[in-house]
């Protein structure tokens, strides 16, 4: 193995880990406006994989970019639909 994709999965593996910490200490009432806030990461995530999928490169490449931007955007739209449900429990 390489020593890029050796630090690849180590700095996956650390930041599943403090993900996972981070999550788990959040109370559930906070969870839904922080994931208001956690929509414009998912927005720059977009974006990267646009620049990822733009360039002609191998076939691989764009796929994968292609399936980035996918999920990404299902993340970004998910998220506001449950912010404004939420926006909308506080409506008289």
């Amino acid at each position: 193995m390489s020593e890029t994709l050796i630090a690849a999965l180590f700095i996956f593996v650390l930041a599943s880990f403090a993900g996972f910490e981070v999550i788990t200490k959040v109370p559930p009432t906070l969870h839904t406006p922080l994931m208001s806030g956690a929509n414009a990461i998912s927005g720059i995530a977009v974006i990267g994989a646009m620049v990822v999928a733009g360039p002609n490169q191998t076939n691989l490449v764009t796929i994968m970019g292609l399936v980035a931007i996918v999920l990404a955007t299902v993340n970004v739209v998910g998220g506001f639909m449950v912010t404004d449900r939420m926006l909308q429990m506080f409506k008289k």
